[in-house]
């Protein structure tokens, strides 16, 4: 893997570009982008963007085809447009390619985890493996280590990408649950959501009861998918919660705060679109998901903030576990 592409020139994708380029053994990084995409003009322009800039072996084009000619490619992009972008994909010879997926969410409506899109679009014998966990570009640009979670439902391509991604600066775990780790990374979008409107009213306090609860009710849906509801208690769930649910650097947390506020957050939060497919599954399976069920109220319905989340407090007595 000398050479990589990387689709997706957002905030996380120029950064796994930069990561590879810098820490792992590639010789160059191809950044593909849309023309005209403020991101990718800005690295065409000036070669940086808010976070780093770019290092001599990372190129950029807006030439699919040619993105496609390397054998290591890392999508980096909205999850929601995962399938259309696999189509494309597919336009084009990719034979025994290997594809990262390093993006966190649930396609909606259809609540299939991104792996399963990927390969459904994909007709051709390709390589998937998926990335979750913690870690936030402004951290890893000041050298603070993390660690995450590679995936895949080929043992092969996960120990092929982890030898290659690992180095000083991430340590790669190898996931033993690509269905509930694919989940669990979703999932903990929608519970930063939830953890900002808790900071946007002052609720500080309930905090601690959202991280014990909420794993227990996404470890429901990993269990209705086929996965191991245990998974959500790692990298990709638990182990990303003070990234997402404290950070200041959380998009998702931050677009929580503001909509708690009246405020509009302009950049992308992918744990909305989640949501959305979380209550569609939810409801059509009769899941438990009271958080997720909450939180849609309140972003999709107009509810009133303060009395939905009061609302979680009449229910039923229960034991704890």
């Amino acid at each position: 893997m000398t050479q990589v592409s990387v689709i997706g020139c957002g905030r996380w994708g120029t950064f796994l570009g930069w990561y590879v380029a810098n820490y792992c053994q590639a010789d160059t990084v191809l950044m593909y982008g849309i023309p005209n995409d403020k991101t990718y003009e800005q690295l065409k322009n000036e070669r940086k963007n808010e976070y780093l800039s770019l290092s001599d072996n990372m190129l950029l084009t807006t030439d699919l085809a040619q993105t496609l000619e390397n054998d290591f490619i890392i999508i980096s992009i909205n999850c929601q447009n995962l399938r259309g972008l696999a189509k494309q994909i597919n336009e084009y010879n990719v034979e025994g390619k290997t594809f990262l997926l390093a993006m966190k969410g649930l396609e909606e409506p259809s609540a299939e985890i991104l792996a399963d899109v990927f390969i459904e679009e994909i007709k051709q014998k390709i390589h998937v493996a998926t990335l979750g966990g913690p870690g936030h570009v402004e951290d890893y640009m000041r050298k603070v280590p993390s660690a995450a979670v590679i995936d895949s439902y080929e043992p092969e391509t996960q120990d092929r990408v982890i030898k290659f991604m690992q180095s000083n600066l991430i340590r790669f775990y190898y996931g033993t649950d690509i269905i509930g780790n694919q989940v669990g990374a979703a999932l903990k979008n929608v519970i930063g959501l939830a953890a900002g409107i808790l900071d946007g009213l002052g609720w500080y306090g309930l905090k601690g009861a959202l991280m014990t609860r909420a794993p227990i009710e996404v470890g429901r849906l990993i269990a209705f998918k086929g996965g191991n509801p245990k998974s959500v208690y790692g990298l990709a769930h638990l182990g990303d919660y003070e990234a997402t649910l404290f950070s200041r650097n959380s998009h998702n947390r931050m677009y929580g705060e503001m909509f708690a506020k009246g405020e509009k957050y302009m950049k992308s939060a992918e744990g909305v679109a989640t949501l959305k497919a979380v209550k569609a599954i939810a409801d059509r399976e009769n899941i438990d998901m009271p958080i997720c069920q909450a939180l849609y109220k309140v972003i999709y319905e107009n509810a009133d903030i303060k009395s939905t989340i009061r609302g979680l407090f009449d229910r039923s007595l229960k034991q704890e576990f």
